[in-house]
């Protein structure tokens, strides 16, 4: 448990084959089905050997589950955002942030200079998120590399380390 999440949650790391995890991750593969308009599996979905860390939130008097996420390893100094979601019921509650701010801490703990994350073009509220948690929208990378309606970004969350791409070479003409 981290000292500094808020007072009305509690964050648990559990394996991603958690059941409580996998019906978050369930639902959140249905929202976006239902933003896209189809079923189409990811490029490359995360699995439990590529998740090194896996949160679920919970509602601290109720102890009712309310948004999960994970860290995908990428390589030695990078990490990727995973499955970052939260029960619409409890958005804008601090839910998200309080994930994410949970895995940088977990990642900036094991040793990763840098998190990178992916959100489609049907999903500007994941952009926001990202741009307001400090990340910046660089080239799409990996499996999303020739995914138009992919728009990735990047934090450095090492000391002393440097961007992973300068923003000047970030596609800013794709946000919209």
């Amino acid at each position: 448990m981290l000292a500094d999440q808020p007072p009305h949650l509690t964050i648990r790391e559990v394996p991603w084959s958690n059941p409580v995890g996998a019906d978050l991750r369930a639902a959140q593969q249905a929202e976006l089905n239902s933003r896209w308009g189809t079923s189409a599996p990811e490029p490359a979905p995360p699995t439990a050997e590529d998740v090194a860390v896996f949160l679920v939130a919970y509602e601290k008097s109720s102890g009712q589950p309310l948004g999960c996420g994970g860290l995908r390893r990428l390589d030695d100094s990078t990490a990727e955002i995973k499955r970052i979601y939260v029960l619409p019921y409890a958005r804008g509650s601090g839910v998200a942030t309080a994930v994410l701010t949970a895995l940088e801490y977990r990642a900036r703990a094991a040793g990763y200079a840098v998190i990178a994350a992916e959100s489609g073009s049907a999903q500007p509220d994941g952009q926001r998120f990202y741009r307001h948690g400090g990340y910046t929208v660089v080239p799409n990378f990996g499996p999303y590399a020739e995914v138009a309606d992919s728009v990735c970004f990047a934090k450095t969350i090492g000391p002393g380390v440097q961007p992973p791409i300068p923003p000047a070479a970030a596609p800013w003409g794709r946000l919209g």
